[in-house]
C-alpha cells in the first residue's frame, strides 16, 4: 500500500534476552500477512533472527527490520537484542523508532536486562506499552509481573486486558476498556471471537478497570472531573485520553497473551496504530551546524532539508557495506547524492532498500519516519548525519556502550594475521561497541567488546562472512622492570681476539632509579680523550636496545637514568659494534646489583552495582589486592571507585556478572604501574622463563 508520514509506526521491541520479542514480532508480521507462516525461533525458522550465529545460540544478535500492514497504517518492526553482549546495538537502534513495547515474561518478570533497555528508551523521550508475554508457559504470573514492572519502573501499573485463565488454561483476554472477551484457540491462527465476560472474574475485572481508568483520567482535567462526578465516560472518551497519555509518556499501557500461540496480538497491534504517535508527530529533531553550536531544528516535514541519521551499518559479504539511516525530514530518491556532514564529504549511492529480514526490497523514495538502507557508500560510519549539501546539520548519535573485556587475537592460519586485523576493520563499521587496537607495550592486537559471547560470536562472524579463522586468548599483562637503589662506577671491558681485526671496546656507567614515569634519562659526562665522543650515539643504542628486555622476566625497563662518565678504547680495534656491545652487557651487570623489581599496571575502575550487592562486590575486590578510593550513589545503585592491579580483572566482566547476576557494570581505564608483591613477582618471572 502507499503509505504517508501519518500512516507510519516505527516500533522497537526491547526486552531482557529469552523474553519472546523476535517470537512476538513474528506474530506480528503473520497477522499483518508480511509473512505466509509464523516463524519460530525454537526452530529455527524465523524471518528475523537469521544469521547462523543467532540460530545456534536461539537469540537476537543483531537488531532486525521488517513492516507489515495494519488498518491502513504500516508498522515498522525493530526487534532488538536482549542479551546483555549484544545491548549496545539495541541503545543505537532505538534512535529509528518512534515508539517501544516492552517485553516481560510472565514466568520470571522483570530482569536486570529488562531495566537496561527501559533505561535506554527512556534516554531518548520514547513513548512505551508493556507486552506481557507467555501467559501459556508453566508458572506464569500475570499479577506478579504486573506489580515487579510498577515497582521497579515506579510507574503506575495500567494494564488495558487480563488474561483469561493461565499456563495450559490460558484461552484469551479480557478488554477493560470495552468490557468483552476475546477468546482464542490454540492454533497459532491469531483468531478470536467476541464473548461475555467469564462470570467468575467479574470482581477482578471490575477492580481493575476502576485502576486503570483513575490512571487515564488523570491526563485530562476535564474528564476527571467528570468521573469524580460520577458520570459515565464513553469508550471513545476513554480511549482518547489513554491515546494521549501514552503519546505524552503519563500512562504506561499493560497488555498480555503469548507471542507463540499468536494470542494477544491482534489487540497489541490495534494500540500501536491508535496510540503511538506517527513520525510527524514527533518533536523536531535538535542538531548543530557543522563547525559551530548553532542549534538547528529539523521538523518532520516533507518540505523540510533533508536529514537523516546513520543509526547502524551491516557488513553484507555480498551486496558490501549496508548503511542503515532513519529519515528525520525532507525526502530522498534513488541514484542520488547525499551530504555526510561529518565527513564533509558527497556519497553517491543507487538503489534506496527497505530492510525485510534478510532480504532487502527497493524503493523510489523515502521521507520523514522512513527507515532505508543504501550499499557501498565510501566514508559514512555509523553515527554520521546525511543531509542536504547546503543546508547541513549534524546530530548527535547514541553512544554506544562501552567495552568490558578484551582478549588477544591472533591468526590461526599464520601468515594470515593482516587478513585477521583487515576483516575485523569491517565488522568494527557494523558494531561500534567493537574496539581494535596494538598494545604497543606487548605488540599484541587486542579485540574488546561488550561480554565473552559478543566476542566469540565476531570471530564466529569472521570466519562466514570472510573465510578469516582467528583465535582469542587472555591478554598479556604489560608488567615493566625498574631499579630500587643506585650503584655506581660500573665498568665492563668487551674484548674480542679471533684472527684479523679484534673487538674492543670498556664503559664506566653511574646508574639510578628515576622518579615514577620518568621513563628512561641517558647523561654523556665524559671528560679527557679516552673515549672519542664518536662512540657515544652507539652507546646511547645499546643502552636502547638493552632496555625492552629486562633481566628479571625480559620486560622493558623504565625509570632509570645512565650517566656514561668514563671508559677505554683502541686505536684499531674499537668500533661502534664493540661499543654498542659493551654498553648493552654493562647495563646487565648494573640492574643486577641494584635491586631490580617488577612493576605491574594499575586500572582505576567505576563499578555501578545495586546496592544488595555491594558487600559482595568489595569483598571479591579486596580478594583481587584492590583498593577502594571512593563511593557514590546513583539512584538505585551505589558507584564503587577503585585501583586494582590489571592482573586481577583480566576476565572481571564475567565475575562480575556472577557476582550480581548480570546487575553490575563497569568502566575501567589504565591509571598507574605499581610495585608487584614479592611473592606474586617471583611466579611471574619463573612462568616467563618457562616461555
Amino acid at each position: 500500500m502507499e503509505k504517508k508520514a501519518e500512516q507510519l509506526r516505527n516500533v522497537a521491541l526491547v526486552a531482557h534476552g529469552g523474553s519472546g520479542k523476535t517470537s512476538l514480532a513474528e506474530a506480528m508480521l503473520f497477522c499483518g500477512k508480511a509473512t505466509t507462516r509464523l516463524g519460530r525461533v525454537d526452530d529455527g525458522t524465523s524471518t528475523l533472527d537469521f544469521e547462523p550465529e543467532e540460530i545456534k545460540r536461539k537469540i537476537t544478535i543483531s537488531t532486525a527490520f521488517h513492516h507489515l500492514d495494519w488498518k491502513k497504517h504500516v508498522i515498522n518492526l525493530i526487534d532488538t537484542p536482549g542479551d546483555d553482549n549484544f545491548l549496545s546495538d539495541t541503545k543505537c537502534s532505538l534512535q529509528a523508532a518512534d515508539g517501544v513495547v516492552v517485553v516481560i515474561d510472565a514466568t520470571s518478570g522483570v530482569k536486570v536486562g529488562t531495566e537496561k533497555v527501559w533505561a535506554f528508551a527512556e534516554e531518548q523521550h520514547l513513548p512505551k506499552m508493556i507486552f506481557i508475554n507467555k501467559i501459556d508457559r508453566e508458572r506464569s504470573d500475570f499479577f506478579k509481573a504486573v506489580e515487579e514492572t510498577a515497582k521497579t519502573f515506579e510507574i503506575k501499573p495500567t494494564p488495558l486486558f487480563l488474561p483469561i485463565g493461565a499456563e495450559d488454561k490460558f484461552t484469551g483476554i479480557v478488554d477493560l476498556i470495552r468490557m468483552k472477551a476475546y477468546l482464542y484457540g490454540r492454533d497459532g491462527s491469531g483468531e478470536f471471537e467476541i464473548a461475555e465476560i467469564p462470570a467468575d472474574m467479574e470482581d477482578v475485572v471490575s477492580e481493575w478497570r476502576e485502576k486503570m481508568i483513575e490512571n487515564i483520567v488523570e491526563v485530562s482535567d476535564e474528564l476527571m472531573e467528570k468521573y469524580l462526578e460520577g458520570a459515565e465516560l464513553s469508550v471513545a472518551e476513554i480511549e482518547e485520553t489513554l491515546t494521549q497519555g501514552i503519546k505524552s509518556g503519563m500512562v504506561f499501557p499493560m497488555l498480555c497473551g503469548s507471542a507463540v500461540l499468536n494470542m494477544g496480538v491482534f489487540q497489541l497491534m490495534d494500540l500501536i496504530v491508535q496510540a503511538f504517535p506517527s513520525p510527524l508527530e514527533m518533536e523536531s529533531r535538535k542538531g548543530t551546524r557543522p563547525g559551530s553550536e548553532d542549534v538547528v531544528e529539523r521538523p518532520a516535514s516533507e518540505d523540510a532539508p533533508f536529514s537523516a541519521l546513520v543509526f547502524k551499518s551491516v557488513a553484507d559479504p555480498f551486496a558490501g557495506k549496508l548503511t542503515l539511516l532513519r529519515v528525520f525530514s525532507g525526502t530522498i530518491e534513488s541514484d542520488s547524492t547525499l551530504y555526510n556532514a561529518n565527513k564533509e564529504a558527497k556519497e553517491k549511492f543507487g538503489q534506496l532498500l527497505i530492510m525485510e529480514g534478510k532480504k532487502q526490497t527497493s524503493v523510489e523514495t523515502a521521507g520523514p519516519g522512513d527507515i532505508v538502507a543504501v550499499a557501498k557508500l565510501k566514508e559514512t560510519a555509523t553515527g554520521d548525519t546525511l543531509c542536504s549539501g547546503n543546508d547541513p546539520v549534524i546530530y548527535e548519535p547514541a553512544k554506544p556502550l562501552p567495552s568490558a573485556i578484551s582478549y588477544a587475537v591472533g591468526a590461526k592460519v599464520k601468515g594470515s594475521e593482516d587478513k585477521v586485523f583487515t576483516s575485523l576493520g569491517k565488522l568494527l563499521e557494523e558494531d561500534p561497541s567493537l574496539k581494535l587496537e596494538r598494545d604497543q607495550a606487548t605488540s599484541e592486537i587486542i579485540l574488546s567488546g561488550r561480554g565473552q559471547i559478543h566476542l566469540e560470536a565476531t570471530c564466529e562472524k569472521l570466519n562466514r562472512k570472510f573465510g578469516v579463522e582467528a583465535n582469542l586468548s587472555l591478554v598479556k599483562v604489560p608488567y615493566r622492570e625498574t631499579i630500587k637503589k643506585s650503584v655506581n662506577k660500573v665498568i665492563y671491558r668487551h674484548k674480542k681476539q679471533t684472527g684479523g681485526r679484534g673487538q674492543f671496546a670498556e664503559v664506566h656507567f653511574d646508574v639510578s632509579p628515576l622518579e615514577k614515569d620518568k621513563g628512561f634519562e641517558f647523561e654523556e659526562a665524559l671528560s679527557g680523550m679516552n673515549v672519542p665522543r664518536n662512540f657515544v650515539p652507539a652507546v646511547e643504542k645499546g643502552l636502547n636496545e638493552s632496555l625492552q628486555g629486562g633481566i628479571l622476566a625480559g620486560y622493558p625497563v623504565v625509570d632509570m637514568k645512565v650517566r656514561f662518565f668514563d671508559g677505554k678504547s683502541h686505536d684499531v680495534d674499537s668500533s661502534e659494534m664493540a661499543f654498542k656491545i659493551a654498553a648493552s652487557m654493562c647495563l646487565k651487570k648494573a640492574i643486577q646489583d641494584a635491586s631490580p623489581t617488577l612493576l605491574e599496571p594499575i586500572m582505576k575502575m567505576e563499578i555501578t552495582v545495586p546496592e544488595d550487592a555491594m558487600g559482595d562486590v568489595m569483598g571479591d575486590l579486596n580478594g583481587r589486592r584492590g583498593r577502594v578510593s571512593g563511593m557514590d550513589s546513583q539512584g538505585r545503585y551505589q558507584v564503587i571507585k577503585a585501583e586494582v592491579p590489571m592482573a586481577e580483572v583480566l576476565q572481571y566482566a564475567l565475575d562480575l556478572n556472577s557476582i550480581t547476576g548480570g546487575r553490575g557494570s563497569f568502566i575501567m581505564e589504565h591509571s598507574h604501574y605499581e610495585e608487584v608483591p614479592a611473592q606474586l613477582a617471583e611466579k611471574i618471572i619463573a612462568a616467563s622463563k618457562e616461555e
